[in-house]
């Protein structure tokens, strides 16, 4: 997920995520298997599939697995075809949400994430209603703790990324999506450790929610993503740390 709250919303829905193991594969396998079917298994040309072998690592995937998601999409082997879908709408205090999302069954797809929109006060809109609103971002995150800040930003700069910033326990690099691997590997050849580094996508300008809608939102946001055919979900809002921490408690 993508909010104004960078790191506040990262750190509390990380141990959630990590939790979701399971779930996780599965929405990494799917990506893999998309990303091959549209781009060829070559990850030298296929920046997408790169990503998706990283994020597959990175949540310690056994390599038989992802080399087998890869021949699936690929059509080196039998598998469901998944496509790539969108889902544009709007939450809460008029935030906006956009969902990217892979499915072998669209009508299904469509009918859950309508229905999770309106039970949280959020109506699912036309495709394209907000999209305009975000850019598609890489974004890596580096513990701030033992690392010089003009050091790091010079490195990330020389590699390729566009801008960084001190989120306080963290400093979150942007990059150029598809370049966000190769800035990544030039952090960590300096011997930086990078906590996590993934593609989303950033609004341009956000929505302070405060009080219940606050609530509803945080709550809505997270039945999306526990959807087993929603890869991403970003949305433009804004809350307070001192509420974040409570909503996430």
């Amino acid at each position: 997920m993508s909010g104004h709250n960078k790191w506040s919303s990262i750190k509390h829905r990380k141990a959630a995520q990590d939790a979701k193991r399971g779930q996780a594969f599965t929405k990494v396998i799917r990506e893999i298997t998309v990303a091959a079917r549209q781009g060829g298994s070559d990850q030298e040309t296929n920046a997408r599939l790169r990503v998706a072998v990283q994020a597959a690592k990175d949540v310690n995937m056994p390599k038989d697995t992802l080399e087998r998601a890869i021949k699936k999409g690929a059509g080196e082997l039998d598998g469901v075809n998944y496509e790539d879908v969108v889902y544009e709408g709007y939450g809460p205090a008029g935030v906006a949400i956009y969902i990217e999302a892979s499915t072998d069954n669209k009508n299904r797809s469509a009918a859950e994430i309508r229905h999770t929109f309106a039970k949280y006060g959020g109506n699912l809109g036309e495709v394209g209603c907000v999209g305009w609103m975000f850019k598609k971002q890489g974004q890596i995150v580096v513990p701030a703790e033992g690392v010089d800040e003009d050091s790091l930003m010079e490195v990330a700069l020389e590699a390729g990324a566009e801008d960084m910033t001190n989120e306080g326990e963290v400093f979150v690099v942007s990059t150029d999506w598809q370049h966000m691997l190769n800035v990544r590997e030039a952090i960590e050849a300096q011997d930086i450790h990078v906590d996590s580094a993934a593609v989303a996508m950033v609004p341009d300008n956000t929505v302070k929610v405060e009080g219940k809608s606050a609530e509803s939102l945080m709550k809505l946001l997270s039945m999306l993503e526990e959807s087993d055919d929603v890869n991403s979900v970003a949305a433009n809002y804004e809350i307070d740390d001192a509420l974040m921490e409570q909503l996430m408690a």
